[in-house]
């Protein structure tokens, strides 16, 4: 988009073009200089203006692109809002002029994620249907779409597909795939609205893809069978999946609920970028990659646009040349992205806000229930308040995939990565600020509750047997291995499934074991009640009976009491690092 486009006119800065109307007491976006004030609003409350929306984007001239991702729906033509009530103008007034001494968040996207910020200046929402209409919605099947509800925290998963649409893009790879889930991030944003963690899900990970259900383009239910074994990146475009399809295969992975869906492709990044004014990236040694074709000297640049595409796609350019690494160099550009969209230049500037919310809009595809832009300035509410300090991005923990002779895929990490879904579960930042808070409540409560007192044994001296009767297959021996690897406990046995289901965890143990019954319960987080202590002392190296119950969440994770976060490689939003 030129500058004429944006609103310059007779080299007049767009800055300079915000008209107080005396009539409203409202400021209105005037591209004419010569046309008449607005007239007053109408008594249905609906505010009319002499300035035109921004003109769309001609499309005649652009080649036609791939059919969509099965569910996706063309742009829906915006209605006026409806149902609200009359109100004098000075009331109005008063509101709006309330608003424009905020600055809101609009939303959160982009092919990795961005953060889309745009002013809440009085005037704005000249430009609300245009914005609105930009939106593509899919409503999934079987997915409940819900507001946001104080005191709850929610999930918004965050899709980037490498579908090949768009103009300049059909020479990345394959161009007639219907696209894979080739950036993934949850982002989890707490309850209090005062931190967020976006994790990252390797597009490589083995993980099983649920059965789902998708409408189709004729509005057909289609039912896609369930996979075992599957890289993660299949869960969206092949076989006919929808983002309805990568949200429940999120929830069966992390046992998180998924309550909102953002999916954009390419474009986004290279759009969103050049809106902003370019992105800061820093690379500790000189760049130059033939295969994604991006340049950079060593030392910091900014980049926007193709550049800015190519540094968050390269695999050949940063670490090991993994996608595991890739992923760890996206953070860091979505960190600093995150820095430059909330900085005073982008805020304060009238044409950067205009293009970033167009540029955002018409790169998203969301599900129903943040599928308008009314609905996206909820989300924003919501995400207003986080400081980047308190933004964490983290990588889901994993190892090479033992059954293939030569890894080239990943699963799950056995104790890290229940651990780290354990603390999502239970609302704990990954944030140092935050982290150190969380921490120091966590040992308080733990000292208030004064129970198991008494000396402990040291790990190896702690002899135990342990049942799984969880009803979670592999539960004894994943506790086995963290146990002997983590903890220490070498004398600890797996003996297998119990006689029976358990609804609780139990430790029994014999008077003369007490010491190690403390040990393994501070390990274990077990609560007092979870103790079963027996008359008789027990033989010198007779161990301790622990069966695993249905509260079982996974080995290292605290039965009962607060969820301490594992210590993963995190990038923080505020920090600016080189990638190596």
């Amino acid at each position: 988009m030129d500058a004429h486009s944006r609103g310059r006119a007779d080299e007049i800065d767009p800055a300079d073009q915000w008209v107080l109307n005396p009539q409203t007491g409202n400021y209105e976006l005037r591209l004419d200089h010569s046309a008449e004030q607005s007239q007053p609003q109408a008594a249905s409350g609906a505010r009319r203006s002499t300035v035109p929306a921004p003109a769309s984007r001609d499309t005649s001239a652009e080649p036609s692109v791939d059919a969509p991702v099965p569910g996706q729906r063309r742009r829906r033509v915006s209605e006026p809002e409806g149902g609200r009530g009359k109100e004098s103008s000075a009331s109005r007034r008063k509101r709006k002029q309330g608003a424009s001494r905020k600055k809101k968040v609009l939303l959160w996207t982009g092919g990795t994620m961005a953060l889309v910020l745009v002013g809440g200046a009085t005037g704005a929402y000249v430009l609300y249907n245009k914005l609105d209409g930009n939106i593509d919605v899919v409503d999934p099947v079987g997915v409940e779409s819900k507001g946001f509800r104080k005191g709850e925290a929610f999930n918004v998963l965050i899709i980037g597909t490498d579908k090949r649409t768009g103009e300049g893009n059909s020479g990345y790879g394959d161009n007639n795939s219907p696209g894979h889930a080739d950036t993934t991030i949850l982002f989890h944003v707490s309850k209090d609205r005062t931190n967020a963690t976006a994790l990252s899900i390797p597009r490589d990970l083995m993980t099983t893809i649920p059965e789902c259900q998708t409408r189709q383009p004729d509005g057909q239910i289609l039912t896609i069978p369930g996979q075992r074994q599957a890289r993660f990146n299949v869960s969206l475009g092949q076989d006919g999946r929808d983002p309805g399809c990568t949200m429940r295969t999120v929830k069966e992975l992390t046992g998180l609920t998924v309550d909102h869906f953002m999916m954009v492709d390419f474009n986004a990044v290279k759009e969103l970028t050049s809106a902003v004014g370019g992105v800061k990236v820093c690379v500790e040694k000189a760049v130059d990659d033939p295969k994604s074709h991006l340049k950079l000297p060593a030392g910091e640049s900014v980049i926007e646009g193709e550049k800015a595409l190519a540094f968050v796609r390269t695999r050949s350019s940063f670490g090991n040349k993994s996608d595991l690494d890739r992923i760890k160099v996206q953070q860091q550009f979505l960190g600093s992205m995150i820095r430059q969209m909330k900085s005073n230049e982008t805020l304060t500037s009238p044409t950067k806000l205009y293009d970033l919310a167009q540029a955002a809009t018409d790169a998203l595809t969301v599900d129903k229930g943040i599928g308008s832009l009314g609905k996206l300035q909820d989300l924003a509410g919501e995400l207003s308040g986080i400081d980047t300090k308190n933004i964490a991005f983290a990588t889901l923990p994993v190892i090479d995939n033992p059954d293939e002779p030569k890894p080239i895929t990943v699963v799950p990490h056995p104790t890290q990565a229940p651990q780290l879904f354990a603390a999502m579960q239970a609302d704990t930042s990954l944030t140092e600020v935050k982290k150190k808070q969380q921490d120091a409540k966590n040992a308080q409560a733990q000292a208030q509750a004064k129970l198991l007192q008494g000396a402990r044994a040291e790990a190896v001296d702690v002899r135990v047997d342990v049942f799984n009767g969880s009803g979670i297959t592999g539960a004894a021996q994943s506790t086995i291995n963290w146990l002997q690897n983590e903890e220490g406990v070498t004398r600890s046995t797996n003996k297998s499934n119990a006689p029976e289901k358990a609804a609780k965890t139990t430790l029994t143990y014999a008077p003369n074991q007490a010491d190690q019954a403390r040990k393994l319960a501070d390990m274990m987080g077990l609560a007092a009640t979870a103790l079963k202590p027996g008359t008789q002392d027990a033989a010198e190296r007779e161990p301790m009976t622990l069966v695993l119950g249905a509260d079982f969440k996974g080995a290292g994770v605290p039965i009962n009491g607060p969820v301490k976060a594992p210590d993963v490689e995190k990038v923080q939003a505020d920090k600016q690092v080189c990638a190596k």
